[in-house]
């Protein structure tokens, strides 16, 4: 009698055994599949792994922070000489639609300066929309908007004559101003954090917001 329960608790034991490796198997239904000696599929998987370890490894985007722009004051002026601080370069123009945007980055400016923001305006006649001399438009947007940003000299930012940081700008972030008043939002760490077209307003609520996600 005894005999015969114990081998009845070992059968129900090995049926059970069998239902939780059944189950198992139900809950991954490929499980076999990697199991398998050279499966295609399991091959796939490594190359796919591997590929993006490869994009992981990646250096960064290098853009060309050390060329220097003429500054509108005399001398010049850098990129890295605000490194570890967020800079929002824009392409401007004194005779555009869109030049009353200059009220607005000078409020931008005012607004976060102190907390480490710089607003660099880069005056361009790419669009044939620019006064003929650093001193016409400085005189400008003194005059008409207060301006006291940081600003180069007139600038070429589109093509093979374009500014070194344009064109790294282009080769390695994929972005090209398309007209006056793009926006390029650099992090602190001199990686591009978003680029604008000319409608985004300034101070409009997305462009805020990104710049606040950069600051000290």
């Amino acid at each position: 009698m005894r005999f015969s329960m114990v081998v009845q608790w070992r059968k129900h034991r090995a049926m059970a055994k069998k239902t939780r490796h059944a189950m198992a198997a139900n809950l991954d239904p490929f499980r076999h599949l990697l199991r398998t000696k050279n499966n295609p599929m399991e091959v796939q998987m490594r190359f796919l792994a591997t590929i993006i370890a490869c994009v992981l490894a990646l250096p960064a985007l290098a853009l060309d922070l050390d060329a220097p722009f003429d500054n509108i004051d005399g001398g010049t002026i850098k990129l890295s000489d605000w490194r570890g601080q967020p800079v929002l370069v824009v392409n401007t123009a004194s005779r555009c639609g869109y030049t009353k945007q200059f009220s607005a980055l000078q409020e931008l400016y005012d607004t976060y300066r102190d907390r480490g923001l710089v607003v660099l305006a880069v005056p361009s006649d790419d669009f044939k929309q620019e006064l003929s001399s650093n001193e016409e438009v400085k005189e400008f947007c003194e005059l008409q908007y207060g301006i006291d940003m940081p600003m180069t000299g007139i600038t070429n930012i589109r093509g093979k004559t374009a500014h070194p940081f344009f064109r790294s700008l282009a080769s390695e972030a994929g972005f090209e101003p398309s007209w006056n008043f793009n926006k390029v939002l650099l992090g602190p760490d001199g990686r591009v954090a978003g680029t604008y077209g000319s409608p985004v307003r300034p101070m409009s609520g997305r462009m805020t917001g990104d710049i606040e996600k950069l600051l000290k």
